[in-house]
């Protein structure tokens, strides 16, 4: 242990000022232009695939809305005929005159709901 000790203390302080060792260029210790171009596109190429993932989730999110809303519609409706004695098809072909029942999810569109 006395022997480390000494050892420790005898050796000198590595250099103050940072260097390369010779025969090494800055270029073969650093990752250059390629290096920062490729991190660049692919920090790139995350945020589009983070923007694309969002939005395809808030399309899913509203289209469910938007066939509940039509369920429930569709549910009220049908209580409605039931004590009147007409009845709108399942498959939304008779819609009624007051445009009670809407199926914007037939052109892909959410609807007036909020976005």
């Amino acid at each position: 242990m006395h022997s480390l000790l000494i050892a420790l203390a005898t050796t000198p302080a590595p250099t103050p000022t940072p260097s390369l060792r010779p025969g090494l260029s800055e270029d073969q210790v650093t990752p250059g232009l390629l290096g920062f171009l490729l991190t660049a596109f692919i920090v790139v190429l995350t945020a589009l695939l983070i923007v694309d993932m969002v939005r395809r989730i808030r399309r899913v999110r509203y289209r469910a809305q938007v066939e509940a809303e039509r369920v429930e519609a569709e549910r009220a409706d049908a209580e409605d005929a039931g004590s009147t004695g007409t009845a709108l098809p399942a498959d939304g072909t008779g819609f009624p005159a007051d445009g009670g029942v809407s199926r914007p999810e037939v052109n892909g569109d959410a609807g007036p709901g909020s976005r």
